[in-house]
């Protein structure tokens, strides 16, 4: 690495903003939340300044520790935060960046061109937030050989001075953080989640090796991939069939550097991840229209062109363009503007003509060069385009059903008195026995109940005009009551929770994970306004004498058997083999009362993750499905008690 000198990286270039004083008494503000979200922003907040040196070209590998007392160790092997003398502030720079809300070397654009940060307040705030906080560096500003200077901090404040503690060999940082039980409702790190986002930041930055440590469980993997943005789409893809490899191109225009990385597969289902400085911009923003627009112009100038449409007036809509299609739309911005605290919408209006100008030309190149591809690619649009036609005649046929069947709800709905929807809530129950069950149980002042029977559809592997058409999903399409699809809209939903009520059993997953995945395509603003819920039935039924007990698993009978005495005491356990053999009181005390019951509430705090998740278990190949089962088969638990 070379040393800071050379690179032009010290104290002068560290500028201070203003205090950090409102951090500890509004943590909110900075982080979203004192949560689960919350909590692992300051992994992300650490872990993108790492991620900064790596774009700069200055660092190529991280590594994160989720460490056995709590705490959190990020490395990196960067140019090391600066350590001598800040001019103005006429204390060590590794201070003033730990203690002083916005002071970093990103502002003047001179060291960092672009850069991340999921809120842009610095490492001070996860400083701030923390009970106690360490920071290491290994720099050659002082001296070449590599000096290695250490400060602690605790709650924000420093307790130590910077201190020299030895010579190192590899420049960069290292922070160690606990973050403070007493601000946040919850200090357990999920391994998964920060496993998800690590491979996500590896993806985005080709080469970067990033690597998970979880001293808790022994756990370790790493995260490389030379492929970068097409390894992020095979990904995305596995367990479809794609049309083609992978496509990729990049290219800087003002300033603005963009990286697309795109394949079609034989799905009906689009798929577009937009980033902006690694940040996923969930809503999108004027770089993903950019991509959508140049696209479409461009597949359509080549059909026209090239007599694709055989002389007819078409014109494919955007709609038809995307379907199966799967892209990863990366573009670094200098000056990101966002809308919204969350950063979920990129807002530059002049990004969108360079994303859509630098597309438009790469795409056209592309497509002179691989004709039989693009033919193929666009045979699939015409034919979404006719589907499209079918859909809106199907979507016509629904309306009109529900009109018919009485102001549009479906027959077997068994709707609730209340008319103030946050207050009301559905079940989708499983089976005609399990509905009588429910519909008896429950509260009818604010409980609806819609019974479902025989095998739901699986909508990853068919098109909206099928989905319209079937009789299986059209009552809870009309039942909700908020359109389905593009036109789905969350605001016109007639009830404020949707809970998915199945058996604990084989079958009642199946139809859990195939509602999940019609959810997921075509109603998935509900799942991000966090509408959806599991209802979790008991398994066991545990008496002794006046006693009953319920269990909701394995584990929990035994523990229940073991404090009522399992041996000559008459006890009895009956496991439930389905919601029906549970008379109403019985699913209205463990399943359906809300101030008794458990419920799982669905969200999608990883896209990335949850496209490929549905891809690889609803898709046609079989392969992938095969490999994770073989892979993750002694995770699972065995039930051998009878169906």
């Amino acid at each position: 690495m070379a040393d800071a000198v050379e690179n032009g990286y010290t104290a002068d270039d560290i500028q201070v903003l203003k205090g950090l004083e409102a951090v500890q008494k509004r943590p909110a503000m900075y982080i979203g939340d004192t949560g689960v979200n919350g909590l692992h922003h300051l992994i992300w907040e650490v872990v993108d300044n790492s991620i900064d040196e790596a774009m700069g070209g200055h660092c190529d590998r991280i590594e994160v520790f989720l460490n056995t007392d709590g705490s959190v160790t990020v490395t990196d092997n960067g140019r090391g935060i600066p350590v001598d003398q800040h001019p103005e502030e006429q204390r060590s720079a590794l201070e003033v960046v730990m203690t002083v809300l916005h002071a970093g070397g990103k502002f003047d654009k001179k060291n960092y061109a672009v850069s991340g940060g999921l809120h842009g307040v610095g490492v001070s705030v996860v400083n701030g937030l923390s009970k106690w906080c360490e920071v290491e560096v290994c720099s050659k500003l002082i001296d070449p050989e590599g000096r290695v200077y250490l400060q602690r901090y605790e709650r924000g404040i420093p307790v130590t001075e910077v201190e020299d503690i030895g010579a190192g060999s590899i420049t960069g940082t290292k922070t160690t953080f606990q973050p403070d039980d007493e601000i946040f409702e919850t200090v357990e790190y999920n391994q998964e989640i920060v496993a998800h986002r690590l491979r996500e930041l590896a993806f985005l930055n080709r080469g970067l090796t990033i690597v998970l440590k979880d001293l808790r469980d022994d756990f370790e993997e790493s995260f490389h991939y030379d492929g970068g943005l097409k390894a992020f789409v095979e990904y995305m893809d596995e367990g479809r069939s794609s049309l083609h490899d992978p496509v990729h191109f990049e290219g800087e225009r003002d300033g603005v550097v963009t990286e697309v990385a795109f394949q079609y597969n034989d799905s009906y289902q689009q798929n577009i991840l937009s980033y902006v400085n690694n940040i996923h911009t969930l809503e999108g923003g004027t770089h993903e229209t950019g991509f959508r627009t140049a696209l479409t112009r461009t597949l359509n100038a080549y059909g026209s062109k090239n007599n694709v449409f055989k002389n007819e007036k078409f014109a494919l809509s955007g709609e038809d363009t995307r379907e199966g299609l799967t892209t990863v739309v990366s573009v670094k911005v200098p000056e990101p503007q966002f809308e919204g605290q969350t950063k979920r919408k990129l807002g530059n209006s002049e990004v969108r003509g360079i994303v859509e100008s630098l597309v438009g030309e790469k795409l056209g190149e592309f497509f002179e060069e691989n004709p039989s591809m693009v033919k193929r690619v666009l045979q699939k649009a015409i034919d979404a385009a006719r589907a499209r036609e079918a859909a809106r005649k199907a979507r016509e046929l629904v309306r009109r059903k529900g009109v018919l069947e009485g102001g549009g709800l479906p027959g077997k709905l068994l709707d609730c008195s209340s008319k103030n929807k946050e207050e009301t809530e559905i079940f989708l129950v499983e089976g005609d026995s399990a509905g009588g069950s429910a519909a008896q149980g429950r509260n009818r002042a604010f409980q609806a109940i819609l019974p479902m029977w025989g095998k739901l559809l699986n909508v990853e592997k068919t098109r909206l005009d099928r989905v319209l058409g079937n009789e299986k999903l059209q009552p809870v399409i009309l039942g909700l009551g908020a359109g389905v699809g593009e036109d789905f809209d969350v605001e016109k939903l007639r009830y404020g929770k949707i809970i998915i009520m199945a058996d604990a059993d084989v079958d009642g997953s199946h139809i859990r994970s195939l509602l999940l995945t019609f959810f997921f395509r075509y109603m998935r603003p509900m799942i991000l306004d966090a509408r959806v819920y599991i209802a979790q039935p008991p398994l066991y039924l545990v008496k002794k004498g006046r006693t009953e007990r319920y269990a909701y698993d394995d584990a929990e009978r035994d523990r229940i058997l073991e404090e009522l005495g399992e041996e000559g005491r008459g006890v009895t356990v009956q496991r439930y083999k389905g919601l029906g053999e549970m008379n109403p009181e019985q699913l209205w005390e463990t399943t359906m009362n809300p101030e008794t019951r458990t419920v799982l509430i669905v969200t999608e705090e990883d896209t990335m993750e949850a496209e490929h998740a549905f891809s690889m278990f609803m898709g046609d190949d079989v392969a992938p499905r095969r490999k994770y089962v073989e892979e993750h088969a002694l995770e699972a638990e065995l039930d051998v008690s009878g169906p």
